[in-house]
């Protein structure tokens, strides 16, 4: 193969080239503070206010509702310090399978003492709702569930989760229990190929970014349900209506706008064909590899998502194999490259560590091609016959 073969779309996404024409014009010329009074500034406020529009319109929610930030991380930073922090004696309902950004938030959370309950998964990654419900007392105030797992693709039933978390409110509304209850969900790698309706979802906060959606880099936004009481975790100007200090960044915003109408414009089709190409090459590479295992509900994952396990593999080592015939891939989160320790994601699903140290992360995107997959189909028994000798 003569060109590079991009399978990390979990990773990051390239930047789409109608969205990066759209936002330079914000990068030279239209250079102006949003928040300042000239004419220069009305023109990049009404860029900011117009991304604003477009995502709150996307997602089914007011305009007042979307705060935009630097990418999820912030994201999700925000919606569970400030909504803990906002209710004193409150807790925290989350599970084992969350994002890096999420699981730091809750240990940062017990340090300054807070209760927080991490609930457990099947063997294939799935959530049991009765589990999250069950872990919910009268001092929880936020629910965290992420809408796509970054790592083995599992889409969670937050819906079912919301419509439990509404008879928990009526409940503590007769009982006279004063404690809010929010729903908040990671939705970053849901954007490509999951419905983001806000009330069809049920959710009360959603962190979304740009930047593995075709969209800008340190790109993001939290939606926050109006009344929902929550408190900044960035100080200074006031901007995003005191939510969220800082000056914005308007190309960024436009770039995201964009890119999040795009990506849910094109998702049933883009879920079908990579469906397609996903599921034949799981049967194909489970076919021909033995030792080969595939990690994660086969039915229940969204369309991008193949993350295997080869018994006798190094993980790393087989990335830099890959790289040699120019295939990009992954062995799990990029987020935690520099971690040693394998996938707490793979751990949480039960895999041993040397099970989870020997997994594989493909995730397909729109450039991907039935001749991508082919020809590493083709390559990877041998390459994995190599690595086994050398285990």
């Amino acid at each position: 193969m003569n060109k590079l073969i991009y399978l990390d779309h979990a990773a990051a996404t390239p930047l789409d080239t109608a969205i990066k024409l759209a936002m330079e014009p914000y990068l030279s010329d239209n250079y102006a503070n949003p928040s300042s009074l000239y004419a220069a500034a009305r023109l990049t406020k009404k860029a900011l206010e117009g991304a604003r529009e477009s995502i709150a319109g996307t997602i089914g929610a007011k305009t007042s509702e979307i705060v935009f930030t630097s990418g999820a991380t912030e994201s999700v930073n925000m919606a569970l310090l400030g909504v803990v922090r906002s209710h004193p004696g409150s807790s925290l309902v989350t599970q084992v399978l969350e994002h890096d950004a999420v699981l730091g938030c809750r240990d940062q959370l017990v340090a300054e003492g807070y209760h927080v309950e991490t609930v457990g998964v099947s063997p294939t990654g799935l959530i049991n709702i009765r589990d999250i419900i069950d872990a919910i007392s009268d001092s929880t105030v936020l629910v965290s569930v992420m809408l796509v797992n970054n790592e083995i693709g599992i889409i969670n039933p937050i819906g079912e989760i919301a419509k439990q978390i509404k008879l928990i409110r009526q409940d503590r509304l007769a009982r006279g229990v004063d404690m809010p209850l929010y729903l908040h969900t990671d939705a970053s790698q849901a954007t490509n190929y999951v419905d983001l309706s806000v009330s069809r979802l049920g959710v009360d906060l959603m962190s979304l970014n740009g930047s593995k959606i075709y969209g800008p880099r340190s790109s993001g936004i939290l939606y926050i349900k109006y009344q929902t009481k929550i408190s900044p975790i960035i100080f200074g100007g006031g901007q995003e209506r005191g939510r969220r200090s800082g000056t914005e960044d308007v190309a960024a915003a436009v770039g995201l706008g964009m890119a999040i109408k795009k990506s849910q414009d094109l998702k049933h089709e883009e879920s079908r064909r990579l469906t397609i190409l996903r599921d034949n090459f799981i049967a194909q590479i489970l076919k021909t590899i033995p030792g080969s295992s595939l990690n994660g509900d086969k039915k229940n994952r969204v369309a991008n998502n193949i993350n295997l396990s080869f018994d006798r593999v190094d993980g790393e080592t087989l990335i830099l194999y890959l790289d040699k015939i120019g295939v990009n891939a992954a062995t799990g989160s990029a987020c935690s490259t520099n971690d040693q320790a394998p996938s707490h994601v793979l751990l949480g699903i039960g895999l041993s560590e040397s099970a989870a140290r020997s997994s594989l992360r493909l995730t397909l995107g729109r450039s991907t091609t039935q001749e991508d997959l082919d020809f590493l189909a083709e390559k990877l028994p041998a390459i994995i016959s190599r690595l086994r000798e050398l285990y």
